[in-house]
């Protein structure tokens, strides 16, 4: 209906009409996740970082098993290859995405002024995850928006740990990340990487630190 006419007959029969105004705390919070978007430092640059601990890149999967889905984060290192750390939880709320990086910063306090890449989704932009890494003097990177291949080392490793492990089939969450812990454990210390001069990614790390020394 044309809006002239709608408006004719508001006035002919009295007709109120509400208007809903604008959210002032979602208009904020838009704005507050718009200025957290971070640069695209890295920008594809994985070959360039030849020692550990130095550039880390972080994502979030989703796997659907029996018991329903799961939402695992994992944090790579992009100079030895490793897993740094891993968190399964049953739903997708901030804490999926701090739990790992949390992990990593307690368990290497050390970290100080390291790279972090992401993607742009709202767990990296969100502004307790990035006060974490401000906290820490971890520097932000982020892919380009809709753009994979920007963080091609950790979306790798979710490829290849799904098609190498049977998870469909488990029936919990617990069960689920058992399968998780014990693959990401055989994939750190024993599967050997061609690109890792033969070695798992924890051997390649030990290699890099001695010929750094």
């Amino acid at each position: 209906m044309n809006p002239k006419k709608i408006k004719r007959i508001k006035h002919e029969y009295d007709i109120p009409t509400k208007v809903r105004k604008k959210n002032p705390y979602n208009i904020a919070f838009k704005k507050d996740q718009e200025h957290r978007t971070a640069p695209n430092l890295l920008n594809r640059t994985f070959k360039k970082v030849m020692v550990p601990d130095k550039v880390f890149c972080t994502d979030i999967t989703y796997l659907y098993y029996d018991g329903g889905v799961a939402y695992l984060s994992g944090t790579k290192d992009i100079g030895s290859k490793e897993i740094v750390a891993h968190n399964l939880n049953g739903n997708m709320g901030i804490s999926t995405g701090l739990s790992s990086i949390k992990k990593l910063l307690n368990a290497r306090p050390e970290l100080r002024g390291v790279m972090l890449h992401s993607d742009q989704g709202v767990h990296y932009t969100h502004p307790v995850f990035v006060n974490l890494l401000s906290e820490h003097k971890v520097v932000q990177s982020m892919s380009r928006k809709g753009n994979a291949l920007d963080n091609a080392p950790i979306e790798s490793f979710w490829g290849h740990m799904k098609d190498e492990i049977e998870y469909k089939n488990c029936r919990s969450l617990a069960e689920l990340r058992g399968v998780i812990d014990k693959y990401i454990e055989y994939y750190n210390n024993e599967r050997c990487q061609w690109d890792l001069k033969k070695m798992p990614p924890a051997k390649y790390r030990e290699h890099l630190l001695r010929t750094a020394a």
